[in-house]
């Protein structure tokens, strides 16, 4: 055992040389099937216009594809049969994996992702690609991981490396996929992660520019930046969206629990609900389905009226969350921005028409709307304002979009919303019974990193004070470039980060237990 910690903490000195390399292998491999994924999701869209186009209004036709979307279903419900993890966007998933409540089995996941969330969008469903691009990234990461013959904490920091290069691949945005897997995956911001993070997210990028691209995936235009006498306009949309957001937070885990409380429906015959409305809709109102992309493209260059974007955002809030309650690998990072969007839409026009704003400044609400209603439904305030930027390639926003993403945050809190991939990974959690996978066998040792915050229980705390959990070994306290060795009357300061030593067994628990002691006590 002595031998097993001293290789662990011995290997972790070196952690910000050897992640560098790892971290271009798992982005540079993660790069290749995100490229290769978003592919085929375009061709899955070309097909299905050239299918919609071929039906018609020819009747044995239009019968004819909804046979094949039952079998689309049939299909997609026999992968989830094989792969549970599968199921939804997987970043809940990923999440769960990281504070130690999952082992997801990479080969797996891997090609059973990667073609369900192909017949998903084969058949229409208003799913994304950003989730499932996530939980791909990752599981390359610990493919990668498994393939080097790598420790439990390597493997972490190589999960959060492909989580990363997956994001940016993606969206083209790297710096979005830096910080979302930071702020959101590994939940703090280390060197040794934010080197290797980094890394893995710019040689994905590199990798889906040269094959993709290097152009914005938004290409509508920002005539001017917002001036500061509508400021107070953008404070009232940031109200509007916190409070959308926890109401969009709600209904999603709503149609969730309606699907699962139908017990005499077996996992095929809740996927044949969405392909089916995808169905409908596809002979209806075809622009519905998919992504959305074709829709923020269509309500950016033209002049779209009020009852038009109100009617296309609540048949396309309904029918993503339809789609998403149901199970299917997809996720709800790219159509929740769409909904955004179309908030800042309907927003601005009202604006518009009572309140004297140019109609030049439709967009720029769309844009703030889009991080914004982020911030509130996903708690990832400046993921969303990254991403946002990158997306769009316009700087003229970034004091606005700080604004109105840190007004919805704090509505949506105070409405005591959950963050929704939080919700979600406690609902996997619940349906689980937290049973966790035994091991067998010596364990290894796993170090994680804790960030003491302001007004946490642990600030200017002696470590002798301090009831830490069971099972957990102080390894070091890093403040600052200073590594100090704790000791009794070591006192802590906010910003120290704390390195813990557990056995792999008890690290959902340590964790668990950690957090609590390192956050706000007011939270």
């Amino acid at each position: 055992m002595e031998k097993n910690v001293s290789n662990t903490i011995r290997r972790a000195e070196h952690f910000q040389v050897i992640l560098i390399g790892e971290g271009i292998v798992v982005g540079g491999i993660a790069g290749l099937v995100i490229v290769l994924y978003r592919m085929i999701l375009e061709y899955a869209g070309i097909w299905l216009n050239m299918i919609l186009k071929f039906c018609g209004q020819n009747p044995v036709r239009i019968a004819g594809w909804f046979v094949v979307l039952l079998m689309l279903a049939w299909l997609v419900g026999k992968l989830v049969k094989y792969e549970p993890m599968i199921s939804g966007s997987g970043i809940p998933q990923l999440e769960g994996e990281m504070i130690g409540k999952f082992d997801q089995r990479w080969w797996r996941v891997l090609p059973a992702k990667f073609f369900g969330g192909f017949l998903c969008l084969l058949g229409g469903m208003a799913l994304g690609r950003e989730g499932p691009s996530i939980q791909l990234g990752a599981m390359v990461g610990k493919g990668v991981s498994k393939g080097l013959d790598r420790g439990t904490t390597e493997e972490k920091f190589l999960l959060t490396c492909g989580a990363s290069a997956g994001l940016s691949a993606a969206f083209h945005a790297p710096l979005a996929g830096v910080m979302f897997s930071l702020e959101e995956v590994h939940k703090n911001f280390s060197v040794s992660v934010l080197v290797s993070v980094m890394t893995a997210s710019l040689t994905a990028d590199f990798m889906a520019s040269t094959v993709m691209g290097v152009e914005s995936v938004f290409q509508f235009e920002i005539l001017k930046a917002l001036p500061q006498e509508y400021y107070w306009i953008i404070l009232l949309l940031g109200i509007v969206l916190g409070i959308l957001g926890a109401f969009y937070n709600w209904f999603t885990l709503k149609v969730q629990s309606v699907y699962r409380s139908a017990k005499n429906l077996s996992v095929t015959q809740k996927l044949i609900i969405p392909f089916i409305c995808a169905g409908i809709l596809g002979f209806t109102m075809p622009e519905m389905l998919g992504s959305g992309h074709n829709l923020l493209e269509y309500l950016t260059s033209e002049d779209v009226l009020l009852g038009t974007i109100l009617f296309i955002f609540i048949v396309r809030f309904v029918f993503s969350a339809v789609c998403f309650g149901s199970g299917a690998p997809g996720g709800i990072f790219f159509p929740l921005l769409v909904l955004g969007g179309y908030i800042g839409g309907a927003f601005a026009t009202v604006c518009v028409q009572y309140m004297g704003l140019d109609m030049m400044y439709i967009n720029n609400f769309v844009v703030l709307a889009m991080a914004g209603y982020f911030a509130a439904i996903v708690r990832a305030p400046l993921t969303g304002i990254i991403l946002i930027f990158e997306m769009t390639g316009s700087l003229s926003q970034m004091l606005s979009l700080s604004i109105v993403s840190i007004v919805a945050y704090m509505v949506a809190t105070l409405l005591r919303s959950k963050p929704i991939y939080e919700s979600l990974l406690e609902r996997i959690l619940e349906n689980q019974g937290q049973k966790m996978d035994e091991h067998h066998g010596q364990r290894q040792k796993v170090l994680t990193n804790f960030v003491v915050s302001q007004g946490s229980e642990l600030a200017e705390s002696l470590v002798s004070e301090v009831e830490w959990p069971n099972n957990c070994l102080l390894v070091a306290i890093q403040r600052g470039s200073e590594e100090i060795i704790p000791r009794g009357r070591t006192r802590l300061q906010i910003g120290d980060v704390i390195v813990t030593m557990t056995d792999e067994r008890d690290v959902a628990v340590v964790h668990d237990k950690m957090e609590r002691l390192c956050q706000e006590m007011y939270e």
